[in-house]
């Protein structure tokens, strides 16, 4: 297996990539895959072999729980 980094190609993970329910037909989404060692790369669907960003699991949660108490609805409009 290839090192993992950010930036890597996201080809290049054997993982098992999951798409939002919320993703459009279009599938303009971004796609999310747990790593061996828990962290988290992120890619875009529109771009499956391009560049996967990694995140450790502490920073995803920080994300996930600002998305949910409303912190970036300000980008939405």
């Amino acid at each position: 297996m290839h090192p993992i980094y950010n930036g890597v190609p996201a080809d290049r993970l054997q993982v098992t990539w999951t798409k939002s329910s919320w993703s459009n037909p279009d599938g303009n989404c971004v796609e999310i895959a747990t790593l061996p060692d828990g962290d988290i790369a992120v890619r875009n669907s529109r771009d499956p072999e391009g560049p996967a960003l990694v995140y450790t699991s502490a920073e995803i949660e920080a994300f996930v729980r600002g998305a949910k108490t409303g912190d970036f609805d300000a980008l939405l409009g």
